[in-house]
Parts: C-alpha cells; structure tokens; sequence
C-alpha cells in the first residue's frame, strides 16, 4: 500500500533521521514494494518541492530500517536538513494489483465504514502501517476509531460504492 500525501501526490516514504556520517538516512517506508521505490538511480519527487528531487544512489535494510543515501547528499549535515522531508510519486507511476484483496491507502481514505448490521461507524481518514495495517475512521459522533485491516474484522470493502464494512468484536470501542 502506499499512502495518500501532501498535495495529490502518493507517499512512498518519509525521510527520518541521518544514520551515521556519510549522508545516509532512515527512511519511513509507506510504500509495500520499497525495492523497486528505493532501487539505485530512483528518482523522487518531495513535499516540500525545494528539497528535490532526489536521486537514490544505493539503499540497504539495516536493522530492520531502510537506510538510502541520494546522490548529493555526502555529510550528515546535509542529511539533517532533509529530516521530515516527503518522499512522494504520482498517481499514474503506482501500478495496480491484480489480487481483488490488495488496496492502495488513497483508495481506502474517505470509504464511508458500516457494520455488518447496517450502522455508520464514521469515515477512514487515514491508514497507519505500524506492523499491522491500521483503518483510522473519523467517527460520525466525533472522535477516532482504529480497527485492525484484517479480513475478519473488513470483510467487505466496496472501492466503487465508497463504503467498507466492518464486523466489530465485542468490546470494540466504536
């Protein structure tokens, strides 16, 4: 999945911290096909705009992080400065699956959520990846649900009718 961002662009990432002194950084994959996102001489767009684009010159997973290194960016100091920057693509460049249960998170952003009874939860306004896919719905009555994207709590999701159904456990604060 990839998650929708700053302007009409598709997040594919987001730059974190430098690792160590020679430019590299961490990066906050959003992305589920980070090799070819991060592959050498990738080329990225960011939000802001001033601070690229910027071109991959290698990436490596260390730790269970993606530390990249772009082309230009040789010190940490130069690095620092890239801290918090949106690593993003356009629509047109994510290319779809054929898997009916796989959705990219700007499909899922704005789906009205109902129970399986019939009653509206509220609406998905963001998607969080933090080891398990999490639906955030802004609730019709005011504040936030999350509910865990797996098939048997989401067994239905209906992309063109702009709604998700959901089978809430009991105890599910909705």
């Amino acid at each position: 999945m990839t998650a929708r961002g700053p302007s009409d662009r598709l997040v594919v990432g987001r730059i974190g911290r430098p690792h160590g002194i020679r430019g590299e950084l961490t990066i906050d994959v959003r992305t589920d096909d980070p090799d070819l996102r991060f592959a050498p001489d990738a080329e990225l767009a960011t939000d802001p705009v001033s601070a690229g684009p910027l071109t991959v010159e290698r990436a490596r997973w260390h730790s269970g992080r993606l530390l990249v290194r772009f082309a230009g960016v040789g010190d940490r100091d130069a690095a620092e400065e890239l801290r918090g920057v949106w690593l993003v693509v356009d629509p047109e460049d994510i290319r779809g699956s054929d898997d009916p249960d796989e959705f990219h998170d700007q499909e899922l952003v704005g789906l009205t959520v109902v129970t399986v009874g019939g009653d509206e939860v509220g609406v998905i306004s963001e998607i969080r990846h933090t080891g398990q896919d999490l639906l955030v719905i802004g609730r019709t009555g005011g504040g936030e649900a999350l509910v865990p994207f797996v098939a048997a709590l989401v067994p239905e999701v209906d992309v063109p009718g702009g709604r998700l159904v959901i089978d809430p456990p009991p105890g599910l604060d909705l």
